[in-house]
């Protein structure tokens, strides 16, 4: 007996080995994809590089021109889509996690829409969006911090009110998902109350370009801020995974395995919340990464966060690039709103899992 008990546990032990091997191909195979799709997103544009002068302008070894395009244009844009598409991803992975609702993400939670509210403001009502005089209508926002301050004070404000209201004995984790479906609603009626009674249609025209996720926005400086954030967050979030593990079995078993739950939950919330507030006050709103990355990786690697995690972070770098290339080459040498091109591939994929899961 003690014989046969031996190889069965050999062999649960060689198929639990087995299964993390192949999670741990999964996120390799991820990580060169999204490699080859990052010099690819850099060599797409109006102007060719080739593969090689890439490669030779990032070492600061090719033309002046090459050099100039590929690290004052392409590589902040790229860069900050590796760092936002991480962020989003993650951030969507643990309000989920901690909501214990696959519907949680910056856009349900009321997050992104308070940000979009914050703009308003500041372009609106304080004049930070204008027009620029080239005959051509081009807009401009005038005072870009201004907006980013304002976007930014509202997206942690909903953040705070939403936490606030979690703390209360009678609000479940389901009612805070439906709280910020309801703040999310409030915000989007004050913004169109700024915009019905403004006067300055240009002002108005801004804002929506603002609205429009672009990921060109942010210079290097406001990138160096938003990757020290998201890469620590990142680290935090993986120093909790075991935490998060637990809370997968519910709160019960996580408190009997000495998990303060309401803290652990409390404190990812409001670090996901500020991780969300910085990326869209610096770039916009860029809708689905959040909710539907997760999800994907999710089906690729399980419910464990040690692996769910970093999955999630690459998953949500590779589907930005990849939409953001799309929105370079589809109409160039115009650029579509990266934000529109995530929620055009996004829905039809939540849709599709949608319908897998009701099977």
């Amino acid at each position: 007996m003690d014989i046969n008990k031996d190889k069965e546990l050999l062999f649960q032990y060689d198929e639990y080995k087995k299964h993390i091997i192949k999670k741990r191909l999964i996120i390799i195979a991820l990580l060169i994809a999204t490699i080859i799709v990052f010099f690819l997103a850099i060599n797409a544009g109006a102007m060719s590089i080739g593969p090689k002068q890439v490669v030779l302008a990032i070492l600061g070894l090719g033309d002046t021109k090459s050099i100039s395009t590929v690290m004052n244009i392409r590589m902040p844009r790229v860069v900050a889509g590796i760092l936002a598409g991480a962020g989003l991803s993650v951030a969507g992975c643990i309000m989920q996690n901690n909501l214990k609702n696959p519907l949680a993400s910056p856009s349900t939670l009321g997050i992104s829409n308070a940000a979009a509210f914050g703009a308003n403001v500041a372009i609106i009502l304080l004049g930070a969006g204008t027009v620029v005089n080239t005959g051509l209508g081009d807009i401009q926002i005038l005072n870009p911090y201004i907006v980013t301050i304002c976007a930014m004070a509202f997206s942690i404000g909903s953040t705070l009110l939403i936490i606030s209201l979690s703390k209360l004995g009678y609000f479940s984790t389901q009612s805070i998902v439906l709280a910020g479906v309801a703040l999310s609603s409030l915000f989007s009626a004050g913004t169109m109350i700024i915009q019905y009674f403004s006067e300055d249609t240009t002002k108005v025209a801004a804002v929506i370009f603002w609205t429009f996720g672009d990921l060109g926005r942010a210079s290097w400086d406001e990138i160096i801020m938003m990757g020290i954030l998201i890469l620590a967050s990142i680290v935090y979030f993986i120093y909790r995974r075991w935490d998060y593990n637990a809370l997968d079995s519910g709160d019960d078993t996580a408190k009997s395995l000495g998990v303060n739950v309401e803290r652990v939950r409390l404190s990812g919330m409001f670090v996901a919340s500020i991780v969300v507030a910085v990326i869209v006050s610096f770039l916009g709103i860029i809708g689905f990464i959040g909710l539907i990355s997760p999800q994907i990786a999710k089906r690729l690697v399980g419910s464990d966060n040690r692996y769910l995690i970093p999955t999630s972070a690459i998953m949500g770098s590779l589907i930005l690039l990849i939409s953001d290339t799309l929105a370079r080459v589809v109409l160039s040498p115009q650029t579509l709103p990266v934000g529109a091109v995530t929620s055009f591939l996004g829905a039809p994929l939540f849709i599709y899992f949608l319908i897998k899961e009701s099977e």
